[in-house]
């Protein structure tokens, strides 16, 4: 007799709550903007039941790979240049002292890891979230292994994006065995999943490099009276005041300093400790908020909803709302020979694809000469596109209806303002009411 087995074969890793950080704290959180960590936005017991007799049939996702090592190098040899410079001199503070050993320590563990690859943090967000969709969803993996559906994994064949994959699907078989030999092997589609740098991008990175009003934006939020104050401050905590004066690059090696506090979080498990790395010594509440505000009014304007009146951000995301829309249709017409289709991919998809669809905080542009704050929008980096985060449909049947639940982030969204839902307040939708509202009817 079939049963699904527990998270038992997955050992102590899964069921061991990742430890408490700074990132945790919702009052903290936004100033890592998208560097922020995941974590689930709904408890699994919280949701709603489909309507009686309809079943689950199929689910999909688009899943933002987990948190990852530093891309590359340059934030912390910049900053330990400065650092070797006024050692030298005898111009650290106290606390400086103590900051280029920890800075080289956190260097050492992303070159292990190596930069831009999945942390042991990003490893076990991404374990985690298979398991809780297994549980979400009992019957419809007891149905896809009962059938024999398989279950495809594709990515945009990046390596973080492909051990995301990897590691998601690994999961999902160890707590459920029977659907190891319907997991597919891990495939590439660099235009549905990679789409900001494949042909369908084209236009979009003609705006990134040549967009005059973009520039000139981002050089105005940049270039306020604030930015210049702060980057003295966190400065000031490492270096003594007569060598920061000889810094020609106040603000540049200040972002440096809050580019490895922001992705310190997301490498805790390779800490000394395994609980974080002390990098909020050197970057105070107030400046890590300055300076995540700043990268996210670069991530709204060159990712997210931008100008008002332009789509050139996102329209390019259509290709993945597609196909989230044909996989559904191709079960709901008989030809889908999927139970499940997991897709890895970066913020860069992410975002755009949370603009295009209307998600919540996705769905004000800023108006052209008002630059974007925190003040008057609600787009903020942390909720939009942590580290790990995802957009699920669920899809019931009954006879030949269908209808579709959303999870952004593991929490029951409704779809866009105009889209009619089986009942008020309901998180369910007739897959021919979301035609309609998406205009594919």
């Amino acid at each position: 007799m079939r049963r699904l087995t527990p998270v038992l074969a997955l050992g102590a890793l899964l069921l061991t709550a990742l430890p408490a950080h700074a990132v945790d704290g919702p009052a903290h959180r936004e100033s890592y903007g998208t560097k922020a960590p995941y974590a689930p936005q709904q408890d699994r017991h919280g949701y709603q039941r489909p309507p009686a007799e309809f079943a689950p049939v199929f689910t999909e996702n688009v899943s933002r790979h987990g948190s990852r090592a530093a891309t590359d190098s340059e934030d912390g040899d910049l900053i330990l240049a400065l650092w070797g410079k006024a050692r030298a001199e005898g111009q650290l503070t106290g606390a400086g002292e103590e900051f280029g050993p920890k800075v080289r320590a956190l260097q050492a563990a992303m070159a292990q890891v190596g930069y831009g690859n999945l942390s042991g943090r990003g490893r076990q967000e991404l374990a985690e979230a298979a398991v809780r969709m297994e549980r979400r969803l009992p019957s419809l993996f007891k149905r896809i292994a009962d059938d024999g559906e398989k279950i495809d994994v594709v990515s945009s064949g990046q390596g973080r994006a492909v051990d995301s994959g990897t590691v998601f699907a690994q999961s999902l078989a160890a707590a459920d065995p029977e659907l190891k030999p319907l997991i597919g092997p891990g495939r590439t589609d660099r235009d549905l999943l990679y789409f900001h740098k494949a042909a369908g991008g084209a236009a979009y990175r003609e705006y990134i490099e040549n967009d005059q009003r973009l520039k000139d934006t981002l050089k105005g939020v940049t270039n306020q009276p604030r930015t210049a104050k702060a980057a003295r401050r966190v400065l000031r905590g490492i270096f003594t005041e007569s060598f920061v004066a000889r810094i020609t690059d106040q603000v540049g090696a200040a972002r440096a300093v809050y580019n490895l506090y922001a992705i310190a979080p997301a490498m805790s498990e390779e800490s000394p400790d395994g609980e974080g790395w002390g990098m909020e010594r050197y970057v105070s509440r107030r400046d890590a908020a300055w300076f995540g505000y700043l990268s996210d009014a670069e991530d709204f304007y060159e990712k997210g909803p931008g100008f008002s009146g332009s789509d050139i951000t996102y329209k390019m995301a259509g290709v993945l709302l597609d196909d989230l829309f044909e996989q559904v249709e191709a079960k709901r017409g008989g030809t889908g020979v999927l139970g499940a289709e997991l897709r890895f991919t970066h913020a860069e998809e992410i975002i755009p694809l949370a603009a295009l669809m209307g998600l919540p905080g996705s769905t004000e542009p800023a108006t052209p000469g008002e630059a974007y704050t925190y003040a008057d929008n609600p787009w903020r980096g942390a909720a939009v596109a942590p580290l790990g985060a995802n957009i699920q449909w669920d899809v019931f049947e009954k006879g030949s209806r269908y209808l579709v639940r959303m999870l952004y982030n593991e929490k029951e969204t409704a779809f866009k303002a105009g889209c009619r839902p089986i009942a008020k307040g309901s998180a369910f939708y007739d897959l021919d009411e979301l035609e309609r509202c998406f205009g594919r009817s």
